[in-house]
């Protein structure tokens, strides 16, 4: 189901407002997912998929600084995936090999990375946050 809310309603950083409402609702496992490389000319596309625990006890404090990969340095990045994996409740990257990228195209496998990222976490999601991407498949 295709969910539609304003976008001006989104945080000027990253927080947990939309968690926080599923929380509420009683939704406690809140898969977020985003991919990477899929600006790249050749190569393998990425997935991630995290679940965060829903208790918020200082999580939010201890996430403060992570931000869409593209705009965090190589080093913020090494610094942050530990303490991300440290806190979540599950973890797990998924992706699609380059030979997949040129068979299927792009976005095809971008949802095949997300698909094998949900596979790989370690509890089932209840609920899934992405930023483009519609996942028919699930």
């Amino acid at each position: 189901m295709r969910v539609k809310f304003d976008l001006t309603s989104l945080p000027p950083a990253p927080d947990l407002t939309f968690e926080q409402a599923l929380w509420h609702q009683g939704i406690l496992c809140v898969a977020g997912l985003d991919e990477a490389g899929r600006g790249a000319l050749a190569g393998p596309v990425y997935a991630a998929g995290v679940v965060l625990p829903p208790d918020n006890d200082g999580i939010a404090q201890s996430l403060v600084g992570v931000r869409d990969s593209k705009q965090l340095t190589p080093q913020q990045r090494e610094r942050l995936a530990p303490i991300i994996q440290s806190r979540a409740l599950a973890w797990s990257v998924g992706w699609a090999e380059a030979a997949e990228v040129d068979q299927l195209g792009i976005a095809p496998a971008t949802r095949l990375a997300f698909c094998r990222a949900l596979e790989g976490l370690r509890m089932p999601a209840e609920h899934l946050l992405l930023d483009y991407f519609r996942l028919p498949e699930v």
